[in-house]
């Protein structure tokens, strides 16, 4: 076949990572005739995405790993813009002035983040230093980062992420994750990201959970909690069965495309 113009590297081998992780498993074939290139191509792209542990490979194509999403976190910030500016807004308007908050790792909680600037006398503890950079510098907010290892994508995480938290009781937790099933599991790519994300929801009153639509056609390897560990789901849009599921737990579900 004739190889049409590439996109960029960086943007072709984010896009191999989510497919694989939205399917599990992907052939060379399959992935050629997506993003328009040759199977020579893809192969060289899958052993640069195996030494940096974002898939493995198998005969004839990759199936998704556990790997810290590295590749794929600018790309995600193009995606859904829209989508996550709106749950963010939506998501802060469930907070009230004057309360103390846990905001994890995510493109999405750093929306939230945003959307909390016009907020009052809030205390943000996060282990995303993205939120750091957003939030420091608004007035009458007080911003506390965790210490510990920290991620290429600027997530802290570790056990001593997890020690810091673990120090405080807040009113709210903002979480994002990468998948949720239709039964209301949430789930995400790093044991260490999921353990510090658990720490938060143990150590908070209330629990928004805070994901765009997409994340509801990924898939994850490692579970983060359940409906019945949160209070509110905001998204732009959910199917009919996570709709029943969040009525069946008691969750409120706020949808804004709707």
């Amino acid at each position: 076949m004739n190889e049409a113009a590439p996109p960029d590297i960086a943007a072709r081998q984010a896009r191999i990572v989510e497919l694989a992780r939205a399917e599990g498993s992907v052939s060379v074939e399959t992935l050629a005739e997506a993003l328009r290139v040759t199977p020579q191509t893809i192969r060289k792209d899958l052993t640069q995405l195996e030494k940096r542990a974002l898939i493995a490979r198998v005969h004839g194509g990759a199936v998704a790993t556990a790997g810290i999403d590295n590749l794929a976190y600018a790309e995600r910030r193009g995606i859904a813009v829209a989508a996550k500016s709106a749950i963010g807004a939506a998501a802060a308007a469930l907070v009230g002035n004057g309360a103390s908050l846990f905001i994890n790792i995510g493109t999405t909680t750093e929306a939230i983040a945003r959307h909390l600037a016009d907020h009052r006398d809030l205390m943000v503890i996060t282990n995303n230093l993205n939120v750091v950079d957003i939030l420091a510098d608004v007035p009458r907010i007080e911003v506390i980062a965790a210490g510990g290892r920290v991620r290429p994508d600027r997530a802290v995480v570790g056990a001593i992420a997890m020690d810091f938290i673990r120090g405080f009781k807040v009113d709210v937790a903002l979480i994002g994750a990468s998948a949720i099933e239709p039964g209301g599991d949430f789930l995400d790519f790093d044991v260490d990201e999921v353990r510090v994300s658990q720490t938060i929801i143990r150590n908070a009153r209330r629990v928004i959970l805070a994901v765009d639509s997409s994340k509801m056609e990924r898939a994850a390897p490692v579970r983060v909690g359940n409906l019945g560990d949160i209070d509110d789901l905001v998204t732009d849009r959910a199917g009919p069965e996570l709709r029943a599921a969040c009525a069946a737990a008691g969750v409120r579900l706020v949808e804004t495309s709707a």
